[in-house]
């Protein structure tokens, strides 16, 4: 059997002459059969002479031309014009006649310079070609002419019509895939700053506390296997993201889940912090990407704890509802600042939108008491649904409020 996809693809693969062709020739063919001779466009009421060698010539100048009409349609349209003009003063009155509006649409479509000469040019050989009409003894009025003229205007604002459908077209899918970039590019900084900052802050304030315990080998050596774990994790997490986001990569890949975070708050432990774990409910089964961002969550809240808070006492919970996920991750504000690098607030303003992004709230802000608490309402896939129907997009003005808030300090 013949693969039709194959076959369609082969011939879109072929020069856009080879593929005008064909329409060239039927063209080109059918007013030279017997039956469709004399019955075609006739101006100037001239009898209609019979074919012979000469006509042969004159349908070919008229419609073989059309093979060009994309790759260069000034060449097409004065060749058909020509073929045009002697077939009316020789009144053949072939049906090729058509291979002028064919010519006049292609040239109004595909023609990219000099478009308006073009135009004023073919304006005067029309005057020309009324002239030689009238002196092989047309009598054609002037309103006909007129008529005339107009319906071959016609034919090119098609033509430019189609040209402005694509161009615009164009540009709309430029703007489509100049999104899709940003939105990517987006993603995998969102994906590079909640993997990288995490493990090297741990690392830093690991090897800041190391620094200290020279005269105690024994801890020495803790605090150096845990910078080691950190490390190895850190490696593992960046690879787990680069097979993510490798087309080639099976895209059934893992993604952190909710039993993860008691594995989080280990590592943060081991980091100096201490971390308060409490967890509520029973978690279902993983689903959509609601235990991803929570994941997320936690681990950018305990993140910035160790940044702007170590060693203050730090409080993570989880509840697991029949409709949504509840988290807190909250600190006393007791602690002092690490010596890691200070963040850009990219970590809390992504978080906004992961969370935002499945129909959930999320607020991260400075408590009275003097400490910092990350809270987010993540719903399951139903109530993300019904959450986005009745607000689907936040208010600009209070997101960026409440994120300038939370970066006075992350």
């Amino acid at each position: 059997m013949i693969d039709t996809r194959r076959v369609k693809e082969l011939w879109r693969r072929c020069d856009v002459t080879a593929r005008d062709f064909p329409v060239a020739l039927l063209l080109t063919v059918v007013p030279l059969l017997p039956e469709f001779q004399g019955n075609g466009t006739q101006i100037g009421s001239l009898p209609t002479r019979p074919y012979d060698a000469l006509a042969i010539l004159v349908v070919a100048l008229e419609c073989l031309p059309l093979t060009v009409r994309r790759r260069w349609p000034v060449v097409c349209v004065a060749l058909v014009s020509i073929g045009f003009t002697l077939d009316q003063v020789f009144a053949f009155h072939s049906l090729g006649g058509t291979a002028l509006p064919f010519a006049l649409v292609s040239a109004g479509a595909h023609l990219r310079r000099g478009r308006r000469v073009t135009m004023v040019l073919l304006s005067l050989a029309y005057v020309g070609f009324a002239y030689a009409l009238d002196l092989a003894g047309g009598q054609e009025t002037p309103a006909n002419h007129a008529l005339l003229y107009l319906s071959m205007v016609l034919a090119w604002g098609v033509g430019a019509w189609l040209r402005n459908t694509r161009a615009v077209e164009a540009e709309r899918r430029r703007h489509v895939a100049e999104a899709t970039r940003t939105a990517e590019r987006t993603r995998i900084a969102r994906e590079l700053h909640d993997v990288v900052t995490h493990h090297v802050t741990a690392i830093v304030v690991q090897a800041e506390a190391a620094r200290y315990l020279t005269g105690a080998p024994d801890r020495l050596d803790g605090i150096l296997g845990a910078v080691t774990d950190t490390g190895r994790r850190a490696i593992t997490d960046l690879r787990h993201m680069l097979d993510v986001l490798d087309p080639e990569h099976d895209s059934g890949a893992e993604t952190p889940a909710a039993g993860d975070l008691r594995a989080l708050v280990e590592q943060t432990r081991q980091a100096g912090q201490p971390v308060e774990f409490t967890e509520e409910g029973a978690a279902a089964e993983p689903s959509g990407g609601a235990y991803f961002v929570i994941y997320r969550v936690v681990q950018e809240s305990l993140t910035n704890a160790l940044k702007y808070a170590h060693g203050a006492p730090t409080a993570v919970r989880v509840r697991h509802g029949a409709q949504a996920i509840e988290v807190e991750v909250a600190d006393d504000g007791t602690g002092s600042r690490s010596g890691s690098p200070g963040g850009s607030g990219r970590g809390l303003a992504g978080l906004r939108d992961r969370v935002e992004a499945l129909g959930g709230a999320f607020s991260a802000d400075r408590q009275t008491d003097g400490g910092f608490a990350v809270r987010a309402h993540v719903p399951t896939a139903t109530e993300a649904v019904e959450s986005a129907e009745v607000d689907p997009v936040a208010s600009r003005d209070e997101r960026a409020t409440s994120v300038a808030g939370a970066h006075s300090r992350r």
